[in-house]
């Protein structure tokens, strides 16, 4: 049979210990104010299938256990490694003390479109995401290292913050 699907058994999946054991990719997750519960599960998922090293749910972000992150999540919340902070600047700036470069996903002057940026080699990138409707925080856009545009081309000028996420995160990993 051509292009039979693969069953699960198949898929060579590993386990939430086995995951932490993996090397990660030199990429730090920062969720602003994200207000869907359904939204953070998405983007949990996302980070795992790309080993994202860590995700900071920042704000009113919610954090698990919480069953309607979980029904998206699919197990993910435990294999990547999360922390909820209060304060997203204060998450910036501690990352930022820390030599990691800081961007953010957001329309803004001196942006620079996603398919012209190239991550510098052996460098962690903290990427920050923000609320569905008021997005990224000024004060943190305004902190940030880089901004990042995703290029987009018909009538609406945003995507759903985990379609972002998913765009983002494949196009930083596949660079790297």
């Amino acid at each position: 049979m051509k292009n039979r699907k693969l069953k699960n058994s198949e898929l060579g999946r590993i386990t939430a210990s086995q995951y932490k054991d993996q090397d990660k990719t030199p990429i730090i997750v920062v969720l602003d104010n994200i207000r869907s519960l359904n939204n953070i599960g998405s983007i949990f998922r996302t980070a795992d299938a790309f080993l994202i090293t860590k995700i900071y749910l920042c704000g009113i972000t919610a954090t698990p256990p919480h069953k309607d992150i979980q029904k998206t999540a699919l197990g993910a919340t435990d294999s990547v490694d999360w922390e909820y902070a209060e304060n997203t600047m204060e998450v910036i700036t501690k990352l930022q003390a820390n030599g990691i470069i800081v961007t953010a996903i957001e329309q803004a002057e001196g942006s620079v479109s996603l398919d012209s940026f190239s991550p510098a080699p052996e460098t962690t990138y903290a990427v920050v995401f923000g609320n569905e409707v008021k997005g990224v925080q000024q004060e943190v856009v305004s902190q940030s290292d880089v901004v990042i545009e995703i290029p987009q081309y018909g009538t609406k000028h945003s995507l759903n913050i985990s379609v972002s996420t998913g765009v983002v995160l494949w196009d930083l990993f596949s660079k790297m």
